[in-house]
């Protein structure tokens, strides 16, 4: 007998989040922080694997972009898989892939089968991501959509606390195959939550998306997989120009201009909807998830190399030092979350993101001996300003969408987000670099991360007017109205 619980209906006070949407968010969050640890952890054992497998840093640097490209594959599958399994038997497949892969490259023997089994990881985790936001806001039916995100965010706000923090004591207490082992017991205990705690929601035949879009397959994963690889090769000496990332930044671009055209001949059916832009709510929360992909990711390349680079920091100090920043993200969930339920999304995004952009300007003046209470205290302040920064846009995207939209606005929302950050990275890199130039002393240093840092506090003011386009405030439906009857959210959109 199964059992798996249905969403039941809503809670008596319609102020709290449904104790079975709840059981589901921590279900979903427990096989979820596998693949963010996984992430964070890696970026710093980099060193460690190419001395120990024998390999050049160039090659090693494959088990990270690897494991990018991977996730840009799948990502775009997520919608078609769901309606071909069910959101159950998908999420507790992707898990097993990715448990799979975790003790594969725990054994692997060489850098190539490293990378190898990262590509499995890779392809589950980018199932993983857009899946438990679809499976989440489907079961929420619309209702403290802010609230329900707080809760389903926690994973990206605990990855950068505990990800570097427990990677660099594993490296001290043990090797760095004990990196990936470490995620036997996230996969193996969220695939018994997700079996017991999931709706058993096997699709209908006739779904329309039944078929697999094999023109649309060929067209958007390798596009998408090809931007993010062109803009993961920017090393910053030769900016934008150079042929290895040329080529593949040019080759994607008419791929993924081509899904889009082929996309919009097609009623129904295609890989990912691309329709789903008519909604305002999409459009604007896919833009500002962008542009906080570029201040989230670009900042989280800058701060650590800062540490490190011009104060001398260990891995391990940088990933303690960056813990304020991490807190704060995990402190802003829960107010961002309600407010956002309680004044919209669009208040709660212009506030942000001014903080945002303001808490980053004492990093503008940083040099060799800028006092580290100082910077920890401005790094605590940023991190509540982007747990909220990412809490508005990305809970606005699902604003007055149908169950079977969901899917789609998810997809579209991740890819946004992966884009912005790897824009991020290479843009404060290529400026970073130029501004370094061959000065090697703490002071060149640090002039170069000032002019970084600068420019991530532009990136972060420029998402501030397109808040405005934000749903506003909630507006409660009339008792006893269509709306209240099916759950469909009524926030205005309106000015």
């Amino acid at each position: 007998m199964s059992t798996s619980h249905e969403a039941g209906p809503a809670p008596t006070d319609p102020g709290r989040v449904d104790p079975v949407v709840l059981r589901m968010a921590i279900t979903l969050i427990v096989g979820a922080l596998a693949a963010v640890f996984d992430t964070t952890m890696i970026s710093i054992a980099l060193n460690d694997l190419a001395k120990d497998l024998d390999a050049p840093l160039s090659t090693i640097q494959w088990v990270s972009t690897g494991y990018m490209l991977a996730l840009a594959i799948a990502m775009p599958l997520t919608g078609w898989a769901q309606s071909r399994l069910g959101g159950r038997r998908l999420w507790v497949a992707a898990l097993g892939g990715f448990l799979v892969g975790s003790i594969l490259s725990a054994l692997a023997w060489s850098a190539t089968s490293l990378i190898v089994f990262r590509l499995v990881q890779g392809l589950a985790g980018g199932i993983m991501m857009p899946l438990m936001y679809t499976l989440l806001m489907q079961a929420a039916k619309g209702r403290n959509i802010g609230k329900v995100m707080a809760i389903i965010t926690v994973p990206t706000a605990l990855g950068p606390i505990l990800g570097p923090v427990m990677g660099g004591l594993i490296l001290h207490l043990a090797d760095w195959r004990w990196l990936f082992f470490v995620n036997v017991p996230f996969c193996l205990v969220g695939m018994w939550l997700a079996w017991r705690n999931l709706p058993d929601d096997r699709p209908a035949p006739g779904h329309p998306r039944a078929g697999l879009d094999v023109v649309g397959l060929l067209l958007l994963c390798p596009g998408f997989a090809a931007l993010l690889y062109g803009l993961s090769r920017v090393d910053g000496s030769t900016g934008f120009v150079s042929a290895p990332i040329l080529i593949p930044l040019l080759a994607g671009l008419p791929l993924v201009g081509g899904f889009i055209a082929w996309a919009l001949t097609r009623k129904t059916g295609s890989l990912v909807n691309v329709r789903m832009f008519q909604h305002r709510s999409v459009a604007s929360s896919s833009a500002l998830l962008f542009l906080g992909g570029i201040s989230l990711f670009g900042s989280m390349m800058l701060l650590p190399l800062y540490f490190q680079q011009v104060r001398g920091a260990t891995p391990l100090g940088a990933g303690l030092l960056l813990i304020p920043q991490g807190v704060g993200a995990l402190v802003a969930r829960g107010v961002a979350g309600r407010y956002m339920d309680r004044v919209g999304p669009r208040a709660v995004g212009l506030v942000a993101f001014a903080f945002v952009a303001a808490s980053t300007v004492p990093f503008a003046f940083v040099t060799a001996d800028t006092s580290e209470i100082l910077l920890m205290a401005a790094l605590f302040i940023r991190g509540i300003a982007l747990g909220a920064a990412m809490i508005a846009p990305m809970g606005a995207g699902f604003v007055g969408l149908e169950r079977e939209e969901i899917p789609d606005a998810s997809i579209i929302t991740r890819v946004a987000q992966q884009i912005g950050g790897a824009v991020g990275v290479a843009v404060l890199m290529v400026v970073l670099q130029q501004n370094i130039g061959d000065g090697h002393t703490p002071s060149a240093l640090a002039g170069g991360f000032d002019h970084a840092f600068w420019w991530s506090v532009a990136l972060s003011a420029a998402a501030i007017p397109l808040c405005l386009l934000l749903p506003g405030r909630p507006e409660p439906a009339p008792a006893g109205s269509k709306a209240e009857k099916t759950d469909k959210p009524t926030d205005s959109t309106a000015p």
